[in-house]
């Protein structure tokens, strides 16, 4: 009998041949083989697991900046890559020169923060999809909203780009009659005043003004364009101003003055036009023209009152006091520094009360006017208690003090002058107690039995 040769058994079909490859008794040249065969793991994931592409499976390995940047490059956003690229390379660098330490060394990389690269890829794929188009105030709209999607201190480079980014776009833009020209110029000012540039400012708000003149357009707060030019002229100015006094140019910090308050005039905001007469005073003030400083402090002194600015109000009585003293009418400054404590006690203005009762104090400890210094001093440290400023307490506490010691020092004199038994009797008595000074030693009683040479 024949013997039959063995059956072959018939093994199932394989799976494809890098999964036999995975099979091995090192780990590591397991790995070595899987990443060799990378291709084949991309195609079977392709064929055998539904809805899950190449470009799917490579998006999970991937970073997320890397991932951005291909979905630009493949929608074909070439110049939204390249800005994207070089806004990462640009914080970068922002980041190695501030060093170690640094506050922005400590913050995230902008490729590390999703929610931004978002907004980035967002608005600079929508900028330059309209751009092609030549729909330039869609360019200019969807870089805006980058400049304020960037407001936070800390992203305040980002929004400077994007305000310029605005500004040269809105050169392109003819059909508007000029309003986003405004305010493109409205921001490149505010840039240029947060970085001390005041003079480039002052420009980029004489242009906002310039287009804004007749204009009745309004922003989302119903201020008028022109209203909102007047105001950034006016606090440019002033800041102008403050550093031509700086530098004892006191005439032309006059002439930026009267300017500034000319627009607050037309800006039609009468504390603005108020504080602006405040400024332009205490400029003819520091010029010697103390007239011209006065009627310009009394037309802030009518607008404060007329505003019932009480903390305005003071500041004015408080300034024409100051000019008057200069100019030795001390009596008169008296009456202004009067009003001006009224005021503070009035509207419970405590640091403005302080500020008075020192003036006036000072005032009075000069003319030799000893118990009215020590008044005014007295209610200047008790007004300073009720604030949580130590330092201005011990202040007030030494100018009572001194006041009190020249008070004292008066019948001190004047006893010392005298020089008679009595008078050095009641020295004496005062040194060994320090209770108070009379000022006629004649009142006080002595002891029957105390003599000088005794208490000697």
């Amino acid at each position: 009998m024949s013997i039959l040769p063995p059956v072959m058994l018939q093994s199932p079909k394989s799976h494809p041949s890098f999964l036999e490859k995975m099979v091995c008794s090192s780990s590591k040249l397991a790995r070595i083989h899987l990443i060799k065969d990378k291709d084949a793991i991309d195609h079977y994931l392709a064929m055998n697991i539904k809805g899950l592409s190449k470009q799917e499976a490579a998006a999970y390995r991937n970073s997320y900046k890397k991932n951005i940047c291909i979905d630009m490059l493949r929608q074909g956003y070439h110049k939204s890559f390249s800005e994207l690229f070089t806004l990462i390379q640009k914080w970068n660098a922002l980041r190695e020169a501030a060093g170690p330490g640094s506050a922005i060394w400590q913050q995230k990389s902008l490729e590390e923060q999703p929610d931004k690269l978002d907004q980035l890829h967002h608005f600079l794929t929508r900028a330059e999809a309209a751009q092609r188009a030549e729909y330039y105030e869609d360019v200019y709209i969807n870089q805006l909203n980058l400049a304020y999607c960037f407001n936070n201190p800390e992203d305040k480079w980002l929004r400077n780009y994007f305000y310029e980014q605005c500004f040269n776009t809105a050169q392109l833009i003819k059909i508007d009659g000029g309003k986003k020209e405004a305010e493109a110029h409205a921001n490149m000012g505010l840039v240029n005043e947060e970085q001390g540039q005041f003079m480039k400012a002052a420009e980029h708000y004489e242009a906002f003004y310039q287009l804004t003149v007749g204009r009745i357009w309004k922003d989302e707060t119903s201020h008028t364009y022109n209203s909102l030019a007047c105001e950034h002229l006016w606090r440019i100015y002033t800041l102008l101003a403050d550093k031509m006094l700086e530098n004892k140019e006191h005439q032309q910090a006059i002439k930026t003055l009267i300017k500034a308050f000319e627009m607050a005039k037309e800006g039609g905001d009468k504390k603005m036009e108020g504080e602006a007469a405040y400024c332009l005073g205490l400029a003819y003030h520091s010029a010697g023209e103390e007239q011209t400083a006065i009627l310009n402090l009394n037309t802030y002194i009518e607008i404060s009152t007329a505003l019932c600015d009480m903390v305005g109000l003071g500041r004015a009585y408080q300034a024409i006091a100051k000019v008057l003293v200069s100019q030795g009418k001390v009596t008169e400054a008296i009456k202004y520094l009067e009003e001006f404590v009224k005021v503070a006690k009035s509207a419970y203005l405590s640091r403005s009360l302080v500020d008075a009762c020192v003036f006036l104090g000072d005032i009075y400890n000069e003319k030799g006017n000893y118990n009215k210094a020590c008044e005014y001093f007295s209610q200047a440290f008790e007004a300073a208690n009720t604030l949580t400023n130590l330092p201005l307490v011990d202040e007030t506490k030494v100018y009572y003090g001194i006041a009190k010691a020249h008070n004292m020092m008066v019948a001190v004199n004047s006893y010392t002058e005298t020089a008679d038994p009595v008078s050095v009797e009641y020295l004496l008595a005062w040194k060994e107690n320090r209770s108070g000074m009379c000022t006629d030693p004649f009142t006080v009683e002595l002891p029957k039995e105390a003599s000088v040479l005794e208490t000697l």
